[in-house]
């Protein structure tokens, strides 16, 4: 249990690289990924995938994944700690 010396001012999450289908484009784009390669490896489909760079809303669990897998390394250590002390 934390006492009251322990709390401390929330601390800032940290801004998601990956805010929507166009974002995750570009990137999968960038890596020279087709959909199938860049979608896999958070366990989207193809089609799932497709319909998000078509402009379907990313979900926020999608966002996170994203972000963590294709982020820079202090990226998705800054996000990963957030989500730890939340």
């Amino acid at each position: 249990m934390l006492n009251d010396n322990a709390r401390t001012k929330p601390t800032k999450r940290p801004a998601l690289r990956f805010k929507t289908g166009a974002d995750a484009k570009a990137m999968r784009l960038k890596l020279r990924l087709n959909q199938s390669e860049f979608w896999s490896r958070i366990d989207v489909t193809q089609s799932g995938g497709s319909r998000y760079e078509s402009g379907r809303d990313l979900p926020r669990p999608v966002m996170l994944l994203l972000h963590l897998v294709y982020g820079t390394e202090k990226q998705a250590l800054a996000l990963l700690g957030s989500l730890r002390r939340n």
